[in-house]
């Protein structure tokens, strides 16, 4: 056989041992291996920080939901129910106009400049709803009380969490709607409430479904 036959067969003949070694370890065995620390050590994050209510799995506590009226026919939006806490706005959500076999919602910022006329007139028709949806008989927001988190929406589009400033706001509100004291649903709001990561990453935060799922618990005991 021709030396450079010889010497082709015997470099692939090594990059196919390579490749398989390496497909082996990076394939198969790196990802066991992670997959099964993940699993021994915070079963909870690696599996999606899954939240179960009533037995069953209410979302992800890193994934926010809507909590809308049920739809009438011919109504497109039927605006937030207002027996349960609000998350952040998500004007930057998108529906898949590509693949219309499946109904994807897509995840995403606005991309608008702070001084856009039109993030501008958004965010005064959001603080104006604010307003009204959370004034109660003898109660009215203020304005100025609004905070920043209830009127804009996340890079994602997507925040499981509002500040403990927006849930306080929310707090008259759900407690008129579903019969119970404001120092109760007060009290749940604080409970829920979760400081900074190791005390000095990030601001404090509520996460609307943990909260929204003891807010059930506490209307179902009365």
């Amino acid at each position: 056989m021709h030396p450079s036959v010889t010497r082709t067969a015997r470099l692939l003949g090594a990059g196919l041992r390579a490749l398989l070694a390496l497909t082996l370890v990076t394939g198969v065995l790196y990802p066991l291996l992670v997959t099964g620390v993940a699993q021994a050590l915070f079963p909870g994050k690696a599996n999606g920080s899954q939240v179960t209510a009533d037995g069953r799995t209410a979302g992800s506590a890193l994934v926010g939901q809507s909590y809308r009226l049920p739809a009438k026919p011919g109504q497109e939006d039927p605006g937030p129910d207002p027996r349960w806490f609000q998350g952040r706005p998500a004007d930057g959500l998108g529906e898949n106009s590509r693949n219309t076999r499946y109904a994807l919602i897509l995840s995403g910022a606005t991309n608008l400049a702070a001084d856009n006329p039109e993030l501008v007139r958004r965010i005064r028709e959001a603080k104006a709803a604010v307003v009204a949806d959370n004034s109660v008989p003898g109660h009215r927001v203020d304005p100025a009380d609004v905070p920043a988190d209830a009127v804009t929406s996340s890079g994602s589009g997507l925040d499981p969490d509002i500040s403990p400033q927006y849930a306080a706001l929310q707090v008259r509100r759900v407690a008129h709607e579903n019969g119970l004291s404001v120092a109760a649903v007060r009290t749940l709001v604080a409970e829920h409430t979760e400081g900074r990561t190791l005390g000095f990453l990030g601001e404090p935060r509520v996460n609307v479904l943990k909260l929204n799922i003891a807010l059930k618990a506490l209307v179902t005991r009365g």
